[in-house]
């Protein structure tokens, strides 16, 4: 019996499944991705130090390596660029409140380390409903949704986040009003930002799948560039400091991203035809 045989045994097998079938089968994808969510917020939970006084609170301090690069690229080339050279007092206000911080803190990063296993696991639950042609023209979607959340995650980290604390750390309405932040409003700024950035940088794939069932064409996007362009750039304006070099920072990626995008829809187009008979 030849291996295309058996495979299409297989998937036809898998296909019967009924609807409990299903439900047993995602039940145990479930279970093995909070294992190891759970495994790996345990892990960060005891590397307190590290977790708190080199990842989250670390954005603040002048010796962070974007804080750093910033400062001598400024004097480098002669402009007032250096961010985050002043901290702000960061305080807790609830008794139980590093307690519970220590906690969320410690889940949110257990769900971050654990997003490509996470994301491994939706993959072998939908994979069976596929056909074989649909598998293989996904191969690589599984390692570009976990490296495009990963370094969407990064930049929001070491770019944006930086760049928030310093115009909202330090803006003041009047000498009278002195800032001292709640932790759980800095947590706040911090997961916000760096999620969100993770989630934006997965506007190829998201535009992938739009493609892919006929919402969005190549067309669609190229005639909509400059509108796409000024909500990146007002999207810039909103979470960066007032100045233009901030703006570009954020901006230039967002771009980019939105270029790729109509490569890949072009490309997802062009198979489509190709598959069906129809060329240009």
């Amino acid at each position: 019996m030849s291996e295309e045989v058996k495979v299409t045994k297989k998937n036809n097998q898998e296909k019967k499944m009924s609807f409990g079938d299903h439900l047993d089968d995602f039940r145990v994808h479930l279970i093995r991705g909070i294992s190891v969510v759970i495994v790996m917020a345990i892990v960060a939970f005891f590397f307190k130090d590290f977790l708190f006084n080199k990842v989250i609170l670390a954005p603040r301090e002048p010796w962070f390596f974007t804080n750093h690069v910033l400062c001598r690229l400024g004097d480098i080339l002669n402009l007032d660029i250096c961010i985050n050279q002043f901290k702000f007092d960061i305080i807790n206000i609830k008794l139980a409140g590093q307690f519970k911080a220590h906690i969320v803190i410690s889940i949110i990063s257990g769900v971050v380390v654990a997003f490509p296993y996470l994301i491994w696991e939706l993959w072998k639950f939908i994979k069976p409903a596929l056909r074989q042609n649909e598998i293989k023209n996904t191969n690589g979607l599984l390692f570009a949704v976990s490296f495009l959340f990963s370094v969407g995650v990064l930049f929001g980290y070491y770019m944006i986040v930086p760049l928030s604390l310093n115009f909202l750390g330090t803006y003041s309405i009047s000498d009278q009003v002195v800032n001292q932040i709640n932790f759980d409003s800095y947590f706040s700024i911090l997961t916000s930002i760096t999620l969100a950035s993770g989630v934006i940088f997965e506007l190829p794939i998201i535009i992938y799948f739009l493609t892919k069932i006929g919402m969005v064409t190549p067309e669609f996007l190229r005639i909509y560039r400059k509108h796409f362009i000024v909500v990146f750039v007002v999207l810039a304006a909103i979470i960066t400091p007032p100045d233009v070099f901030s703006q570009i920072l954020v901006s230039i990626p967002l771009l980019f991203l939105y270029e790729l995008s109509i490569r890949i829809s072009k490309k997802v187009v062009k198979n489509r035809r190709i598959s069906t008979g129809i060329e240009d």
